[in-house]
């Protein structure tokens, strides 16, 4: 079971002066998180990519390779990256690079994004939504099996067997799924037998186990062994002392983010009672004292059948950089050993 963090670099106004900090100041102390997460032995950190002026992740790759040459132990992913409006020639060569600095460290989760904002500004269509992103996938996963490639398709120029370079430290770049809630993309995952990156930002974990089922019999259906139709959730989540400091530290940031794009897509704006629901025992955010998401995270693996990533969204609370930093050790050195033991305990009896 790895347990992790992915951050979207999020840069977010004081709440009570409305300045937005330096995005220099930011940058550092984003990879001073991931250095603390190497440290208390997390398994994994990913950057997510967006581009709007609340996120400082337009390109993931290049803070990853910072923090690759800053830490030694911990996988670096993206989360996640839009291979919809990019090249899948560039996405390999730069994580195959990453994984040449990391020393086989390195990861890809693939999505289509759930902000559209890199599709007009890369001059793509976004009624090609759904056929982008089979496309690049599909010759992202081609570039994953062999150096020389020959591959035709509608939204880039043909492969003709050129040689794509370099090659990975690893002998396979890993690749997961992203997804959100679309059945379709769940059934496309498990029938690639590929493993399967849930974003569950909000409702409930039990809402999203039929999706789970659907992925692992579409992976059953094509062939793939259950060992490799793996399953991550990507949650909502901040550990502090207590769970009413580690909501305080949650909550100004994240009603912020939620409110700025509520007004976008027409939402209501968001309450502290809501966020209240979400952090509570049925809800989907991993947010309290160690002992409240440990119990959290160990109901959600049950609820969904099993899991093998967990990673925590925790870019809300940044403009506390003390208490984010703290949070990532109370995950490595309480929260983790935690969940761990318990799954021993499990599979022993």
């Amino acid at each position: 079971m790895e347990i992790g963090i992915d951050s979207f670099a999020a840069i977010l106004p004081d709440p009570a002066t409305g300045q937005v900090p330096s995005a220099t100041i930011r940058m550092a102390e984003l990879i001073e998180e991931v250095e603390v997460a190497d440290r208390v032995g997390l398994d994994v950190f990913g950057i997510g990519e967006h581009h709007r002026a609340e996120f400082l992740d337009s390109a993931p790759t290049i803070i990853l390779a910072a923090a690759a040459a800053r830490t030694s132990q911990i996988k670096l992913t993206s989360a996640v990256t839009i291979i919809s409006a990019a090249d899948p020639v560039r996405v390999f060569q730069e994580f195959a690079t990453l994984d040449l600095i990391s020393k086989g460290r390195a990861e890809i989760v693939v999505g289509r994004g759930s902000f559209v904002e890199a599709y007009p500004l890369f001059g793509l269509d976004t009624r090609d939504y759904d056929d982008l992103f089979a496309e690049k996938l599909d010759l992202l996963l081609a570039l994953q099996e062999s150096t020389n490639v020959t591959w035709d398709g509608r939204f880039r120029a043909p492969l003709s067997g050129q040689g794509v370079y370099p090659r990975p430290h690893q002998q396979q770049l890993p690749i997961w799924i992203g997804v959100g809630g679309t059945p379709q993309s769940f059934a496309r995952a498990g029938a690639l037998g590929l493993p399967l990156m849930i974003a569950i930002i909000g409702g409930s974990f039990e809402r999203f186990r039929p999706l789970v089922d659907l992925y692992r019999e579409a992976g059953k259906r094509a062939g793939h062994s259950p060992e490799v139709l793996k399953i991550g959730i990507h949650a909502m989540g901040f550990v502090g002392e207590s769970d009413a400091a580690a909501k305080d530290a949650f909550f100004p940031g994240w009603a912020h983010l939620t409110a700025n794009i509520g007004r976008e897509r027409g939402w209501s704006p968001p309450t502290r009672q809501q966020f209240e629901v979400m952090a509570g025992p049925e809800g989907a955010f991993l947010v309290g004292d160690p002992t409240t998401v440990t119990a959290k995270i160990l109901q959600a693996i049950e609820t969904l059948g099993g899991t093998s990533r967990i990673t925590f969204q925790m870019s809300t609370a940044a403009l506390d950089t003390a208490a984010m930093k703290r949070s990532i050790e109370l995950l490595g050195t309480e929260v983790a050993p935690a969940v761990r033991a318990a799954q021993r305990l499990n599979t022993l009896a």
